[in-house]
């Protein structure tokens, strides 16, 4: 008898290994790896910050090389828990390249292309989509004083709503994704 599987069991043997109800608490090779790497990123990111919420450091932006990239929180100390949700909860924008994937880890130049819309005007439909996610938001706008990221975060509003037709309701959720502040929600 031939002790080497068919290519029928195999099949069936991995289709039945992925219909097989997970149990709680068990994690896949996958997501442990994700894990750790969230874990890593957070790490590096909660300790090595360059972001701060001054005035000088909003006018760098502008001149910034495009490889650098804005790193950390500015206000508050980040928490792995909420740094996981938002990361994760940002996934369902990455068809968006200018919606940056990780809140305290942004590219300069998504920055500089962003804070360029802050200054763009609204259609009255457009503000109104705007004006609901100041007053609906976590932080009542995209971030919790009028710092680097409100411009940076406004400016993103502005494109999402005039480029995507972006509702007030979804702003609001990636400005409570993005929330560059440190903290919990």
């Amino acid at each position: 008898m031939n002790a080497t599987p068919n290519r029928r069991k195999i099949v069936l043997g991995v289709i039945a290994a992925t219909a097989m109800p997970r149990l709680p608490g068990f994690k896949t090779a996958a997501q442990a790896q994700d894990e750790a790497g969230l874990a890593n990123r957070f790490q590096d990111l909660s300790q090595n910050g360059n972001a701060t919420c001054s005035p000088k450091f909003t006018a760098s932006i502008a001149t910034m090389p495009p490889m650098t990239r804005i790193k950390g929180s500015c206000c508050s100390p980040m928490e792995m828990k909420r740094y996981t949700e938002q990361v994760k909860g940002l996934v369902k924008y990455r068809v968006i390249a200018m919606i940056p994937q990780d809140p305290y880890d942004i590219p300069a130049v998504t920055a500089q292309q962003m804070i360029h819309y802050y200054d763009r005007q609204l259609t009255a439909d457009e503000q109104r989509r705007y004006d609901f996610a100041l007053a609906n938001s976590n932080e009542k706008g995209p971030c919790c004083c009028q710092c680097w990221r409100w411009s940076v975060y406004g400016g993103l509003a502005k494109y999402l709503i005039r480029e995507h037709g972006f509702t007030g309701e979804q702003i609001v959720d990636v400005w409570n994704l993005s929330d560059g502040c440190g903290g919990g929600e």
